[in-house]
């Protein structure tokens, strides 16, 4: 499958430990069936009462055989197991270099938990690709042709019967034990991604869950969804064990086969039957090297249906996009030129930008306002090279971001969504994300120009931030993006959840911290915008005015509008 390509490759890199293993294997499998045989010819002779060294070289040799058994299996382990995990390395590793440019996409397609069994699950899977889908033929064919060449030699008739039962066992079973096979394995594995979607939702909804009185449901939705999955591998399981049961009755049909045309042969003259018991645990042997082939179509099938559904998060091209070599220079403000950009996201019948043209000078404060959905937040996407846009060219300092290293601009820009999100770990971690050294006194005093002066260092952050307020975690990313050094500012609501009073001071020092950098501003509040050189109104992804804050006002259009119903929701709240 194509999908499975990029983990041929990882084989291929790994390739010093897959033959090294194949060796170890071979050679355990050979000395297995030497040291039954060996047994087996070793118990016929002593009903002779042979002369004493040749008991001596057969016990000997047994030892012998059982030491070089375990060091090689030993070997083949060793090297087959480290060979998979280096691949599975790889795999995570590329994965991730896929997963990362498509990521605002995934997360809009893929519900959290969904992809969080993909990340893990499905590629946890394909270890089994090389140890129980690729490794268990190869050894099979050099075994078991060993084997019939060493067989051969006394009987050609038992050399055919054990090829007989090699088929069998190679195809027949497979066969049988592939039939519903793959309905089974991918209701196992929805059941699994099913599972794992509405854990991560109770999980991250527990609260409002609870207050609106839905717990229970989802509860029962979650031991419903539990029960399933149990159900499906259970008749996995016994899919499983019937193939390993089948395998097994071939093997001691073949021995009887063997068992009984030996004896047939003795009686003819054809056969000696000193041999028989050596034939017999010879044969024995080698078909437990082959009891891997009654599972090989479970593991194949559940590879495969992993890589589909990696493919289908992730696009599987091998050729890698080239990242362009434009950087962003960090010692000079950042001008900024939208050129009759269209955007439109996957799915939705209208565009969120229509040839939008903007162009913002090096140095200059711009502030963006205007409904909800109109493109605000969608404009600083396509900024940050998260989002491309469907038609039109943006341009950074002249260059255009097609030509510019994603890095390039994140580096250089300082950043404050709408949403930001933080880690578990004291405020002195989620400060320092950016990796600058900064020391404990430049971080209490950006701290103090957020307004979180009674805020330790040494405090504790939840995951998700989930100790803190919105104001709080506002003024935390603020902080953030204040410790850096990059000459674009783009802030989506920063202060959004904020008291006026409070806004207007963090206002302050973040302005003039950016007096000599390029600050573009997105908003809902109209309050404190006089400090813009420009404000730029939109509505359903289209300009509709720009201006100052006085020539806006002058105009008595949309913006004046939007001001006077502003000032009178504050005068009714105030009142």
């Amino acid at each position: 499958m194509n999908e499975l390509t990029i983990l041929s490759k990882a084989m291929i890199q790994e390739r010093k430990d897959i033959l090294l293993s194949i060796l170890g294997g071979f050679i355990a499998g050979i000395a297995g069936v030497a040291l039954f045989s060996a047994s087996g010819y070793m118990i016929s002779q002593t009903v002779f009462a042979p002369p004493l060294y040749t008991l001596i070289v057969l016990t000997s040799m047994v030892k012998l055989l059982g030491f070089l058994r375990a060091a090689s299996r030993y070997g083949e382990r060793l090297y087959s197991h480290r060979a998979t995990f280096s691949m599975l390395s790889r795999l995570r590793t590329s994965f991730f270099a896929k997963l990362i440019p498509v990521t605002p996409g995934i997360l809009n397609k893929n519900r959290s938990g969904d992809l969080l069994a993909r990340i893990v699950g499905d590629v946890e899977s394909l270890q089994n690709y090389f140890l129980r889908v690729a490794y268990p033929p190869i050894m099979v064919v050099m075994v078991f042709l060993a084997t019939m060449l060493f067989t051969s030699a006394f009987s050609i008739w038992i050399a055919c019967l054990l090829v007989l039962g090699m088929l069998i066992t190679a195809f027949v079973v497979p066969g049988i034990v592939l039939l519903g096979q793959r309905k089974i394995y991918g209701r196992v594995r929805q059941q699994r991604a099913l599972l794992s979607t509405e854990v991560t939702e109770v999980l991250y909804g527990f609260r409002d869950l609870k207050v609106y009185g839905q717990l229970e449901q989802r509860e029962q939705q979650l031991q419903q969804a539990s029960a399933a999955l149990a159900t499906e591998q259970k008749q996995a399981a016994s899919h499983l064990l019937r193939g390993q049961s089948m395998h097994v009755f071939v093997t001691y049909l073949v021995t009887w086969g063997v068992l009984a045309l030996s004896a047939f042969l003795i009686v003819d003259g054809a056969f000696a039957g000193v041999f028989l018991a050596m034939l017999i645990l010879a044969t024995q042997t080698v078909f437990e090297e082959a009891a891997a082939m009654a599972i090989l179509p479970l593991y194949k099938q559940d590879s495969e249906h992993a890589a589909q559904r990696l493919a289908e998060t992730v696009p599987t091209s091998d050729v890698q996009p080239v990242q362009p070599s434009g950087e962003v220079s960090a010692d000079q403000a950042v001008s900024i030129d939208l050129s009759g950009v269209n955007f439109q996201y996957e799915g939705e019948w209208r565009p969120a930008l229509r040839e939008l043209s903007l162009q913002l000078a090096a140095g200059s404060k711009t502030a963006i306002v205007g409904p909800s959905g109109s493109g605000k937040s969608t404009i600083m996407d396509l900024l940050l090279k998260l989002r491309a846009p469907t038609s039109g060219d943006i341009r950074l300092n002249d260059v255009s971001v097609k030509e510019l290293n994603e890095e390039s601009i994140w580096q250089g820009t300082n950043v404050v969504l709408q949403q930001s999100h933080f880690f578990r770990g004291t405020i002195r971690d989620n400060l320092l994300l950016n990796g600058e050294g900064h020391s404990d006194k430049q971080l209490s005093a950006v701290l103090d120009k957020v307004q979180l002066p009674n805020k330790l260092l040494t405090d504790m952050v939840y995951e998700k931030g989930e100790n803190l307020s919105d104001g709080e975690k506002q003024r935390l990313a603020l902080a953030r993006a204040m410790l850096r050094k990059g000459r674009l500012w783009l802030l989506d609501e920063p202060t959004s959840s904020l008291d006026y009073v409070t806004e207007q001071r963090v206002l302050q020092h973040l302005l003039a911290q950016a007096a000599e950098d390029t600050l573009l501003l997105i908003c809902h509040r109209l309050t404190g915008l006089e400090e813009m050189d420009r404000i730029v109104v939109m509505d359903q992804g289209k300009i509709v005015e720009s201006g100052s804050f006085s020539e806006l006002m002058e105009q008595k259009g949309y913006f004046y509008e939007m001001k006077q119903i502003e000032r009178q929701m504050i005068g009714d709240a105030g009142a």
